[in-house]
């Protein structure tokens, strides 16, 4: 799954974004850039074709009809979708007059037609949203939020399904559907001085050599093997750990005393560490990291992180 930044499409007719669209979309299918499981929509804005994984009628169906969520989510468009086409369908926004627009819902096999069926396309949007569709457009006045796409191709975060967090982006402030503000941001602050955290797969490596280096053989033999995770807030610091169970599991398993030791253990041995700020739509992050450790006899710990 990727972001994908298209430049110099004019966005006259719908047909020939979509042409644009195939074109590039063919050449990183060829690379990693583009390991997408799961087809974008687009958003026009000015020359610019955007690929979004803004879920926009995802949110307004939330909070409207079931019949026409369970139409939308694919009972009525699904067409034999893909593994890498869940919704059934994909959405084409447009960005006109400082107005959010929907201007197309689309079969997902459409695009490797090179022609979409635009007559069909506004009676799927018809039959969602009725009186509000006005000159073959919707105004997604519903939503307050941001779209953002990447300036480069620096991938710092990414859910596996859909959201990507990129270095550099451009963010769009949207407020009932009209554009409030546009910037670029930088969501990587390097501090030379800060653990570097760009790659999260190694930060665990890191935590658990830090650990490492503490004593954990006690006197009450509190045994701290577990899976924890472990929290860097927006500031980059160990702020909070907690042991990876239910309180049932914790009641189970741990006398009071004993749970109290090995979280407070763990987050006291990493407290020092400081990391780079990570930041979403230029906004500082807070980030969960997994680690699993096993304490044999002797005090020595091993990395059970997998």
């Amino acid at each position: 799954m990727a972001y994908v930044f298209y430049t110099g499409v004019s966005g006259n007719s719908l047909n020939t974004i979509i042409k644009h669209i195939i074109i590039i979309s063919l050449n990183f299918w060829t690379s990693a850039i583009f390991a997408s499981p799961q087809m974008p929509d687009y958003i026009i804005f000015g020359k610019d074709t955007i690929s979004t994984y803004n879920l926009l009628l995802e949110q307004y169906l939330q909070n409207h009809d079931t019949t026409k969520r369970e139409q939308l989510f694919g009972l009525t468009f699904r067409n034999g979708s893909t593994l890498n086409c869940w919704r059934g369908y994909q959405a084409i926004y447009k960005i006109e007059n400082d107005s959010l627009y929907l201007t197309g819902i689309i079969d997902c096999f459409e695009l490797s037609n090179g022609k979409i069926n635009e007559k069909e396309s506004l009676e799927k949007i018809k039959s969602i949203f009725g009186d509000r569709l006005k000159n073959n457009k919707v105004h997604i006045d519903w939503f307050d939020g941001f779209i953002n796409y990447p300036l480069t191709n620096e991938i710092l975060r990414w859910d596996g399904v859909f959201y990507k967090i990129f270095e550099k982006e451009r963010v769009i402030s949207i407020s009932n559907g009209i554009v409030v503000k546009v910037e670029d941001v930088d969501n990587y602050i390097d501090d030379p001085k800060k653990i570097d955290r760009r790659d999260k797969s190694k930060i665990s490596d890191l935590l658990f050599k830090k650990l490492k280096k503490a004593k954990w053989k006690n006197s009450n033999d509190y045994d701290c093997s577990e899976k924890y995770l472990v929290t860097i807030d927006e500031n980059g610091l160990t702020s909070k750990v907690r042991m990876l169970l239910s309180e049932e599991e914790i009641e189970k398993y741990y006398e009071a005393d004993e749970f109290e030791f090995c979280v407070n253990k763990v987050l006291m041995t990493l407290k020092e560490l400081k990391f780079d700020i990570i930041k979403d739509k230029g906004i500082p992050i807070s980030e969960d990291v997994y680690i699993e450790i096993w304490v044999e006899s002797n005090g020595n710990l091993q990395n059970w992180t997998y």
